[in-house]
Order: C-alpha cells, then sequence, then structure tokens
C-alpha cells in the first residue's frame, strides 16, 4: 500500500545532555515539527485532508450530543451458520472463525465520546468483525489512570461474556494512550492481543501544555504518566500499531504518536494527508486495522497448538508460541455483549 509507510521502531535514547542543551534541543524539534507541518498542509493531498477534517469535524459535532447516551449493552447469540452474511464477513469467518468472533473495544479520546467511531463501527462490522464495544468515560472527572482501571474492568466483563481470553484495543487520541497504559502498567497484556492507537500522544504532545486541566498535564513532554511508559515492560508481549499522521493537529511533535520503546512489539505506521479527528474514519486506517485483525497469529504470540493460520494456503497447523495460551474458553454458542 503506497500510501502507508512504516518507520523505524526505536530511535534510542538522548545521549545525556545538560537542561539547557535539552531544551534548545526540544525548540528546535518543536519549530521542525511545525514546518513540516506547514509543508504537508500545502499540498494537494494536505489541503484535501484538511477539507476532509472540517466537513467530519462538522459531522462529528451533530452527533456528539447522541454519544453522551451511554451504550446499551445488548445479548447477540454467536451464529451457528453463515446464512444472511455478505461474502466479505463470510469469508472472514471462514478464514479464521477466532478473528472473527473476537471482541474489539473502543476507546475515544478527550473531550469526545463513542460517537467518533460511528464509521469506524460500521466500517469493522461489514468486514466480518462481529462484537465490537465502546468504553466512555467524561475527561472533566477521569484521568488517564482511572480510566484505565476502567477499562481493565470493561475487559474482564467483556471476557466473562464471551468466553474469549483475549481482546483488540483500538484507542483515538487520548484513548490510545489510556489503553497503552492499561497495556503496559496495569496488566492488560495479559488480556490484550492487538493494541491500535490513533493519533495517541506516546511521547506527550506540546499542544498539551496550552491546556490548564489535570488530564492534559497527563499528556504534556514531562509527564509522569509519560515517563511511566518509557520505563522497561519486558513481559508486555501485546502486538501494537501506532497510525500517525503528518497532518495531525494536537500532536507536536508528530513523531510523538509514535511508539518508541525497546521492549515492545510496537509497529508505526505513517498516513499521510489525514487530520487528528478524520483518523477514525478514514477508509486507509479502516483497511489497515481489518487488515492487522485478519491474523491474529502474526506478532500477537497467541495462536494455540493446533489452530490453523488465516494466512496458511493450506489445513497445515501452526505450533503455538512462546507464551501462548487458548484465546476461548467456551463453544460458539457463547453470548456476546456488542452494539
Amino acid at each position: 500500500m503506497g500510501y502507508l509507510s512504516v518507520m523505524p521502531e526505536f530511535d534510542g535514547p538522548d545521549t545525556e545532555q545538560g537542561p539547557v542543551t535539552r531544551t534548545r534541543m526540544r525548540i528546535g524539534r518543536a519549530r521542525g515539527s511545525v514546518r513540516a507541518a506547514r509543508k504537508a498542509i500545502l499540498t494537494p493531498k494536505g489541503i484535501k485532508g484538511a477539507t476532509v477534517e472540517v466537513a467530519w469535524v462538522s459531522a462529528h459535532a451533530a452527533l456528539w450530543p447522541l454519544g453522551m447516551i451511554e451504550e446499551r449493552a445488548r445479548e447477540e447469540v454467536l451464529r451457528n451458520n453463515l446464512e444472511g452474511l455478505p461474502p466479505v464477513q463470510r469469508g472472514l469467518i471462514i478464514g479464521d472463525v477466532e478473528a472473527a468472533g473476537t471482541p474489539i473495544i473502543l476507546v475515544h479520546g478527550v473531550i469526545d465520546n463513542h460517537s467518533i467511531f460511528t464509521l469506524l463501527r460500521r466500517g469493522l462490522n461489514r468486514r466480518g468483525f462481529g462484537k465490537v464495544i465502546s468504553l466512555n468515560y467524561s475527561p472533566l472527572t477521569d484521568d488517564i489512570r482511572r480510566v484505565s482501571r476502567r477499562l481493565s474492568m470493561l475487559v474482564e466483563a467483556v471476557c466473562r461474556e464471551t468466553g474469549y481470553e483475549r481482546v483488540h484495543v483500538i484507542g483515538h487520541s487520548m484513548g490510545g494512550f489510556i489503553a497503552r497504559y492499561y497495556v503496559q502498567r496495569l496488566g492488560g497484556h495479559n488480556r490484550v492481543h492487538t493494541l491500535v492507537t490513533l493519533g495517541s500522544p506516546h511521547g506527550g504532545t506540546a499542544a498539551a501544555h496550552l491546556m490548564p486541566h489535570s488530564v492534559a498535564r497527563q499528556m504534556r513532554l514531562d509527564s509522569d504518566v509519560v515517563k511511566e511508559l518509557q520505563e522497561p515492560a519486558i513481559e508486555c508481549r501485546t502486538r501494537m500499531i501506532a497510525v500517525w499522521s503528518d497532518l495531525d493537529q494536537l500532536i507536536y511533535p508528530k513523531r510523538n504518536a509514535r511508539i518508541v520503546h525497546p521492549d515492545l512489539n510496537a509497529r508505526n505506521v505513517l498516513i499521510r494527508g489525514v487530520g487528528h479527528m478524520s483518523l477514525p474514519v478514514s477508509g486507509r486506517v479502516v483497511h489497515e486495522i481489518c487488515t492487522t485483525l485478519a491474523h491474529l497469529d502474526t506478532d500477537g504470540s497467541t495462536l494455540a497448538a493446533g489452530a490453523t493460520s488465516i494466512a496458511s494456503s493450506s489445513s497445515k497447523t501452526v505450533p503455538a508460541q512462546r507464551g501462548t495460551t487458548a484465546r476461548r474458553r467456551k463453544p460458539s454458542s457463547a453470548t456476546a455483549t456488542s452494539s
């Protein structure tokens, strides 16, 4: 896919410098980021992306009040046959029923709600992913650590109700930051097979320094939460995908939306010409997410012994990888919580 670029995983730590030198380096990097952002906007693709961003923000503003209503969990009986399913859904289920059934949890960003995922949810459902759940929270009363604990409780509830031992999590903006904190600091790597973040400030963002709120302080370049996520994470085996954009208006410098850590199984994907709020609705982003989640045994280290890889062209089984666990405890007649 020509429009996507996979970036280096780890740049290595900064060499030891004095505080004045480090400050000058940060200022220089910030200026470079501003110049790069201006250059990205002043292109045909950048202008188109900015136009789409404005249109989507306007549409999202209309949907936002509906997103304040907490989702109602509804019971869904899993299908025992393929009757009535469109070809795309049928193909995914035939290829790997585990991939099609693994629950997906969506976590929105600051000053937002689950309405930001309206089109992404629809795209996931159309491509055969049957169980998509959203976590709603209020940034006015919650902070990153508190919401991470709420996410932990939701994941445990979803695992109990569906019979799946692991889930996928997709987080937009601060939602991806929250999800990574859960995975890396609260033991969530035992439950999360794949974490996808969209425009999340993994290295902090200079834009947060303009906001006096306590939640914004946790996303600053030198915050204690950012420092926690830089600590060793040797046991973490969750597969991570960080999608970042050269047109993101809220992440400065842009590269801070990447996951840069020597212990993490992370892949950074640059997508050009897409604004911060447009990342969850971009067809290119949805395609990247669906392609990734359809392959459970790639990088996730959770393929059970004797299972058939979705990437296999034959019925030959693939041996279990180190540290694997069976993903499912119950038969396909289990019920699921979704919306």
